[in-house]
């Protein structure tokens, strides 16, 4: 009888958090995590004591500093003066998509690739529309290059941020193994943009490319740099990446500059809120049906071969999302004779994945929404033209390269 509500439990959070919603309620992602969590609680699948212990707070901890940084350097106008230095130097189509492309997938890298999507899209768009470019290319190469550059470390994205905790592997190796399959992605990436867009880069004349209008809190951004820098260099000295997040947003909040409330309204909180609650909701699935035994015979079921286990991640990556197929690959990653092999490729298949289809992932989703708020449509199809043969490109490229 526990099992089997433990199961449902399981499989009925994993369906909201795959679609988003529940018919007929208005519960979100997070909503469905929380109760899900809550719920194995109820039935005594996690007790409370292990509840707590089965949520991984130094994610939680590495994902609120990343925000809180972020969020210093938007304020400051750190996004809209970037993208104003590499639009004033783009003379042609082709230079401003590339600029596009580097912008997104080296912020990325560093600063969460979803949060680069919410502040890079609005900017972009107001350039492409101004120049009266064909925007579709342009506004795609965000998402599909952040995803991209989000693998190359542990703070890119989400799912690297616990794949880095369940690991142990250090920032400076993670990136090591990862960033030049992130460099072959991003160079894949803008080839196959100009290859399918061939009207828009290749037909056109120079771009008079007018910068948009920025401003800068030039004593914030000063402080904000400094502080992001020093938090980088951390993770690469080999400072826990948890600590040196937490410490850096932290110490961006004693300022004069900034009301704190405009700060934690940068932040994400249901993004929080479910990974807590699927931290649970798998601690559930394991204790209660997952044996020892049964996660061995799953795992020699050729997990241990690293092309298997690449599009096993992948393939559930786009049912689940990447986050939960993550969680959901743990027990069984952990259970293989190299798991530190194994979690860089489950880390660079989930993360490549989410380019498949426009719902592949949250970064994606972000993206399109802000697009059709401005009026430009990106349809199904037109995403899946450009995501899907990217996704199996760069997947194929990150095996051979791991």
């Amino acid at each position: 009888m526990m099992q089997a509500a433990t199961v449902a439990i399981f499989i009925a959070t994993y369906a909201v958090v795959a679609f988003g919603r529940l018919p007929g309620l208005r519960i979100d992602r997070a909503g469905a995590a929380l109760l899900g969590g809550a719920l194995m609680v109820a039935i005594g699948a996690v007790p409370l004591e292990a509840a707590w212990r089965a949520i991984d707070w130094d994610t939680i901890a590495l994902l609120l500093g990343m925000m809180l940084v972020v969020a210093h350097l938007r304020l400051a106008g750190f996004f809209a003066m970037a993208t104003a230095w590499a639009v004033a130097r783009a003379r042609h189509p082709l230079v401003l998509l590339a600029a596009v492309v580097l912008l997104s997938g080296v912020l990325s890298a560093f600063l969460v690739n979803d949060t680069i999507c919410i502040v890079l899209t609005p900017l972009v768009l107001d350039i492409v529309l101004h120049l009266r470019r064909d925007p579709v290319p342009y506004v795609l190469a965000i998402p599909l290059a952040a995803n991209i550059g989000g693998a190359a470390t542990l703070t890119g994205t989400p799912q690297n941020m616990i794949v880095g905790s369940l690991s142990g592997i250090g920032y400076g190796p993670f990136a090591a193994m990862l960033a030049p399959v992130a460099a072959a992605g991003l160079v894949l990436a803008f080839v196959l943009l100009a290859a399918i867009w061939r009207r828009e880069f290749f037909t056109g004349g120079t771009l008079v490319a007018a910068a948009p209008a920025w401003r800068v809190d030039r004593k914030l951004l000063r402080k904000t740099l400094a502080v992001a820098l020093a938090m980088v260099a951390a993770f690469f000295w080999g400072m826990q990446p948890a600590a040196a997040a937490l410490v850096a947003g932290a110490a961006l909040l004693a300022t004069r500059r900034v009301k704190p409330a405009r700060i934690y309204a940068e932040i994400d909180g249901p993004l929080l809120l479910m990974f807590a609650g699927l931290f649970v909701v798998v601690a559930g699935l394991e204790r209660a049906v997952l044996s020892a035994d049964a996660v061995a015979r799953i795992a020699a079921l050729g997990l241990d071969r690293m092309a298997i286990l690449g599009v096993v991640t992948a393939a559930l990556s786009n049912i689940v999302s990447n986050v939960p197929a993550v969680l959901v690959l743990r027990p069984f990653v952990e259970a293989l004779p190299d798991p530190a092999r194994a979690w860089t490729v489950v880390a660079m298949a989930a993360t490549l994945a989410g380019n498949f289809t426009i719902v592949g992932s949250v970064a994606n989703l972000i993206v399109v929404q802000r697009a059709r708020a401005r009026g430009v449509e990106i349809g199904f199809w037109t995403y899946f033209v450009a995501g899907a043969p990217l996704t199996i490109a760069t997947i194929a490229v990150g095996l051979m390269l791991l």
